[in-house]
């Protein structure tokens, strides 16, 4: 079983503050949060950087990802070192997720550049249903459309500042191993929960 926080932003994102350094420190010291997936705004370069850093260190995992500001609202997808071609509606980039053998979860679809209720008309594998600067209504409406449309629910902090992290954790039944825990989400053997806030962080 392993506790990941599928949504983190690093300095390449142009709204976060988070040096890839200091995300790779903390996870190490994490008592129990020992994956995490770096999602950058519409790049994978902080993902690149904050797996180089982590290499040496055997008993956590960066998971690739990247945050894609489509044409109707964030689309989260893991799995895929690069990003995918233009245009960046919904359908192009689902299909190149599955292409790539990646996910695509709706992101915090009820806040501000979510897809709301627009998520139902594509092929989504999991729905954020735990974002950690998202408010407890916006969070209780994501989780009644992962219900509705019989999807699994993730948890991800969203963190662009370095007080932001580790806030929220998705569990997966699933060992330290980025493909196994690709297909477990889709399997939908997660659950979510806040974290403990440890006094080293």
């Amino acid at each position: 079983m392993i506790r990941a926080d599928l949504h983190i932003h690093t300095t390449y994102s142009p709204d976060a503050s988070i040096n890839p350094k200091t995300i790779v420190n903390q996870l190490y010291a994490h008592p129990y949060i020992k994956a995490i997936a770096i999602t950058d705004h519409n790049t994978t370069k902080g993902y690149h950087k904050v797996r180089k850093l982590a290499s040496p260190y055997q008993d956590i995992l960066i998971i690739p990802g990247i945050e894609i500001s489509t044409t109707e609202g964030d689309i989260i997808i893991l799995g895929v070192t690069e990003p995918p071609p233009k245009p960046w509606t919904p359908e192009n980039i689902i299909n190149y997720t599955k292409e790539q053998n990646g996910i695509a979860i709706a992101a915090h679809p009820y806040r501000t550049y979510g897809l709301g209720d627009l998520a139902k008309n594509y092929d989504f594998d999991a729905i954020e249903v735990l974002n950690g600067i998202s408010t407890p209504q916006v969070n209780k409406m994501a989780q009644k459309l992962a219900k509705v449309m019989n999807l699994p629910g993730v948890a991800g902090s969203d963190a662009h500042r370095a007080n932001e992290l580790w806030s929220v954790y998705t569990e997966v039944q699933a060992s330290l191993s980025i493909d196994e825990i690709l297909k477990t989400i889709k399997k939908g053997l997660v659950k979510v929960g806040y974290a403990r806030k440890s006094i080293h962080f």
